[in-house]
């Protein structure tokens, strides 16, 4: 199989080398992420402007472009026989309403566009550091499951891993869910005369069986995203 993988955290993230890792032994993987950090630009896309795509390594790639620009151009012009499109593994959750403003769930979105099957993956992060040795664990479990279930046409899968206690050394249970439906807590401090942004990410409201509340208690969350307007649908 070939694999395109791309992120939003930029082509030297540790999540985007666990991703290779967890996906070398299930075919070809061609690695084409934005040549900086770009967390949180949504499904922003470069048209006023060329794009640079260089080598980074072998199967290795870097755009100066967003991660859409990374599924369209990985698509459309470095790997066109491209079968999966795998976003991630983002270094903070997807949850709920983030997945209006992530640019790694962005990504798997513009592959779905194209007519690709793709999962978006991200580890939620409630202490650091991150043990990326059991993000491994758990991504490599959701993809033996996903990857043998690929989503309905004109849908995604978008995965969220739990951050696992130390001394657990279990696997955590996949369960499929919805994606909460409320708002994120936000405030704006004022301080020298401007307003500053402040995220209480641990206090959102949690509705009863959906991602937020899944993830926060543990469990490794699926959540199938479909786009507005299904595959087909011709306008009267």
């Amino acid at each position: 199989m070939v694999f395109l993988l791309t992120n939003d955290d930029g082509v030297e993230a540790p999540g985007l080398a666990t991703l290779g890792r967890v996906i070398e032994s299930r075919g070809t993987a061609i690695v084409l992420a934005p040549d900086r950090h770009l967390s949180g630009c949504s499904h922003q896309a470069t048209t006023s402007k060329p794009l640079e795509l260089k080598e980074f390594a072998e199967h290795w790639y870097t755009l100066d472009g967003s991660p859409v620009d990374c599924t369209r151009v990985g698509l459309l012009r470095l790997a066109p026989a491209t079968q999966w499109v795998l976003s991630g593994i983002n270094e903070g959750g997807n949850l709920g309403a983030d997945v209006y403003l992530s640019g790694t769930v962005a990504a798997a979105r513009e592959a779905c566009l194209l007519g690709k099957p793709a999962i978006a993956i991200s580890q939620y992060v409630r202490r650091r550091p991150i043990d990326w040795r059991q993000t491994e664990r758990c991504a490599r479990q959701v993809l033996e499951l996903l990857l043998e279930r690929p989503p309905e046409p004109g849908s995604f899968w978008n995965v969220n891993l739990p951050q696992l206690d130390e001394a657990d050394s279990g696997m955590p249970e996949c369960v499929f869910c919805q994606v909460d439906p409320n708002p994120l807590p936000v405030a704006y401090d004022l301080h020298e005369g401007k307003l500053h942004y402040r995220a209480r990410y641990q206090e959102r409201v949690r509705a009863d069986g959906h991602d937020v509340q899944m993830c926060f208690s543990g469990r490794i969350t699926i959540s199938q995203i479909c786009l507005s307007v299904p595959i087909g649908f011709q306008p009267s």
